[in-house]
């Protein structure tokens, strides 16, 4: 039974697909090769290693999972951006396009904001995280938004983050050329009360995270042919240990390790040629 009000299951699934498709080549495997690709730190990875009391098979998949994760913060912009394409009232602009705006919000009834004021269009730039912006950037769009408010007295401007310090819609006051600025029609907002508002469903951004993980699921089970990994690094890591004869497993694979990055250092570049 399908409980979102605001979005059918067939857009949901179908924006969810979206996004894992986005990953990319970030879904392709791992070899050593791209594992090494901007060179590992063999010293950080063996203090991980013994540290954390992992083996090596789960810090090298946790540094795998970190490659990866370095670059799908972008991938996860795109899930909470584009779904307002299938929400009611709302549309995504393309690139550049309306203004650069992420978001559009219009509704010919008005919009109240939580201090009264009624208009009847949002113009909305999003952020994954609160603290992503420097105070140039913060200036920046503050400044974007204060324009659009002088053309059009009918709109607010959002600033809407994904994680944000708290549940809120504030006017949001910040910094531009060392001065203290804030509007009431430039609001900084959660994104849960950008759900609740273009809605009409307090808790419609819980209920989409209550969805998403089955969703997630569903859709990575009929990709799986074509975006689930298959990772070589620590087999191939195990190949060149067995190759030295060295007694300890253990630091045979940390010599393996080591080699990554040291590999033409002194001492090292004599082991090197011994397991080639």
């Amino acid at each position: 039974m399908w409980n979102l009000s605001f979005i059918s299951e067939d857009d949901f699934t179908k924006h969810v697909k979206a996004t894992i498709e986005k990953y990319g080549e970030k879904l392709e495997s791992f070899d050593l090769k791209r594992f090494n690709k901007n060179l590992i730190d063999p010293v950080k990875l063996i203090f991980d290693k013994t540290v954390y009391g992992s083996s090596w098979e789960q810090i090298v998949n946790s540094e795998i999972f970190r490659q990866r994760d370095k670059s799908n913060n972008n991938d996860i912009g795109y899930f909470h951006q584009r779904i307002f394409n299938y929400i009611d009232k709302c549309h995504v602009p393309d690139n550049g396009d309306e203004g650069g705006w992420d978001v559009i919000f219009e509704d010919q009834n008005g919009i109240a904001l939580p201090d009264g004021s009624v208009v009847h269009t949002v113009y909305v730039e999003m952020k994954n995280k609160h603290n992503t912006m420097n105070s140039a950037s913060a200036g920046k769009t503050f400044i974007k938004m204060q324009n659009q408010i002088l053309n059009d007295d009918d709109c607010a401007c959002f600033l809407v983050e994904a994680i944000a310090k708290r549940s809120q819609n504030i006017k949001w006051e910040t910094t531009v050329d060392g001065k203290k600025v804030g509007h009431k029609l430039i609001r900084r907002v959660s994104i849960d009360q950008f759900y609740a508002l273009v809605t009409g469903q307090e808790d419609a951004f819980y209920q989409m995270c209550m969805a998403l993980p089955e969703v997630i699921q569903k859709s990575v089970d009929e990709l799986s042919g074509t975006i689930v990994p298959h990772d070589t690094v620590i087999e191939e890591l195990r190949e060149i240990a067995d190759k030295q004869n060295i007694g300890s497993r253990d630091l045979a694979t940390a010599m393996a390790v080591y080699m990554l990055g040291f590999g033409s250092y002194k001492g090292f570049a004599n082991i090197t040629k011994g397991v080639q």
